[in-house]
Formats: C-alpha cells, structure tokens, sequence
C-alpha cells in the first residue's frame, strides 16, 4: 500500500511516523516553514510511544505531489477541506480510498461529495498529537486509536480495510474497522466538541476538567447534550456515552489543551464553527435543547 498523509500536523504527522518507522511507504503533504524543516532536516517524531527519530519521509506541497496513492488520510482542518479536492483527485486512482480523520461530524459524506468517482471512508482518532516546532511533532501518552469503515452504500474492494488495519497495527497504532462509522465518528465528535470547548471557554488545561467542580460539570453538560442530538438524529448513541467521555478526558495528560484552544489563543483559524455553532444549528433543527452550548456560545459569537 502507498499511503499520502494530507496535513502534516499533529495527527497526520504521527501517522506518517509511525507508518515510516515500521518500513511503509508513506508520503506527506505540508507546507510553509514546517514543510521546509521536514524536506531539509526530516520530520522529527518525539514519541511515549515510540522514542525520539528523525524520519526522512518524502514530503512536498499539495501542488507538487505527481504521485498516485492507494490510501489517502486527510489530516487538515474542517474548514481547509474545500482547498484539497483537486489533490484528492489527481492523487486517486480507481482502487482509491480516502480517510478523513477530523474533529468535525459529517466529514467523510462531504468529501464524498466534492470527489465524485473516488471511494472515500470516515473515520476518527484517538491520540494527543501536536506540532512541538517547526518539522517537529509530539505524541503523547499510551493511546493511539484509530477508527474507520464505510458508510452504507460505500463499496470498498475486498480486502483494502483489513490491509489498511493491518499495515496501521504492525505500525503501532491501534486501528479499528468500524461496524457503524456514523455512530463512531459522532461520538469522537461529542467528546472533541465537549473537550475543546470546555477548555477553550475557561482557558485551562484537561487537569481542571479532570476535577470536581463548574469545569467537569460544564463537561458533563456538553456531553449529556450532544448525546441527545445523536438520539433524535436516529444515531446508535451508547447509554454511557456521558461516563464513556469522562473516562476519556481523565486519561489525557492533564497539562494538554485541544488544537481549537491553540488557534483560538494564537489569533489563528479555527474549528469554531464544526464544534460549536454546527452542532447549536443541529440542535434547534431536532428540537434538542443545548443550554450549555449556548451558554459557551455566547463567548464566541
């Protein structure tokens, strides 16, 4: 398998670690200062994991890359997704399939749509990955899950989801092909949006979420209302899904804060709107009260 990891950061630069040092052939897609440290002096991947490497990957801007790829991760922001097709396109040939690892619900349908003829999955990860400078990333902890599958109505050659799973497990990463990835990419949705928010609207780090008081029940509150949305949207939302985000939360560092909370406190871009205003927009479409999104909400708007 030949894999093109689109977004270098945090999460797609782990992966293209990961994939690198257990001999896969694997390319990236980055851009800027970050690009240039990565073609010049390799990706350098500090890892709990892992350990410390410095990997010579093939890396280049989306315009350059002439390559075709049997599976494409897009690794970018939400809001970077319409800037990527014409890469997706020409990157795919017929076998092709792409996997969206975003923060945001819904991702995967949408690519769909603006690539017409290439088979794209869904899917959502489970890792603390950040940018720790330039050319550099950082995986933190013990976790790093990875999940993904085909939504009803996606045909997928036979025998390309267990080879991805497998070329992902001999890397390290823990994969799953998933048997309902709208439930499963909801549920990371509700736990990102839940996480991110909370620590952006407090500015504090996970460890104040991991604490009795008003920032874990903000949490909860979150959680319990996007829960509700994934009901009235007919999702298989689990009955524990609230505990299942708190048992989340309490096993990441607690100095670690969410990439919205970055972006937003660096002035930068960010996934506001997938986060918090999309999914208020869901709610008053159900008729789903989010008392607590509003209430973060109007520290925003």
């Amino acid at each position: 398998m030949k894999y093109l990891i689109i977004g270098t950061g945090g999460v797609g630069g782990c992966i293209a670690g990961f994939l690198s040092l257990a001999g896969k052939e694997v390319a990236c897609i980055a851009r800027g200062a970050h690009l240039q440290a990565i073609q010049t002096n390799g990706l350098k991947l500090h890892s709990d994991l892992k350990g410390e490497h410095t990997l010579h990957i093939p890396a280049t801007t989306a315009e350059e890359y002439k390559g075709k790829a049997d599976v494409i991760f897009v690794c970018v922001k939400g809001y970077s997704i319409g800037s990527i097709t014409e890469l997706i396109l020409r990157a795919s040939h017929e076998r092709t399939v792409v996997i969206p690892i975003l923060n945001v619900y819904g991702t995967g349908p949408r690519i769909q749509r603006l690539v017409p003829g290439v088979t794209v999955l869904d899917g959502c990860i489970y890792i603390v990955g950040f940018v720790s400078g330039t050319g550099e990333v950082t995986q933190q902890g013990k976790g790093f899950r990875l999940v993904y599958g085909a939504h009803k109505g996606t045909a997928v050659s036979a025998g390309t989801l267990e080879t991805v799973r497998d070329d992902l497990q001999e890397s390290g990463i823990k994969a799953v092909i998933s048997d309902d990835i709208n439930r499963d990419t909801f549920v990371k949705w509700s736990f990102i949006s839940a996480m991110a928010l909370t620590g952006a609207y407090y500015d504090v780090p996970m460890g104040a979420v991991q604490r009795a008081g008003e920032v874990r029940d903000t949490f909860t509150g979150l959680s319990r209302e996007s829960a509700e949305l994934g009901r009235r949207l007919g999702i298989s939302i689990p009955d524990d899904l609230v505990d299942y985000n708190l048992s989340i939360i309490d096993k990441i560092d607690p100095v670690s804060t969410a990439s919205l909370q970055k972006d937003l406190a660096r002035g930068h871009e960010s996934e506001i709107q997938g986060l918090l205003f999309d999914l208020i927009e869901a709610a008053e479409a159900h008729g789903v009260e989010v008392p607590t999104y509003r209430m973060v909400a109007q520290k925003f708007e």
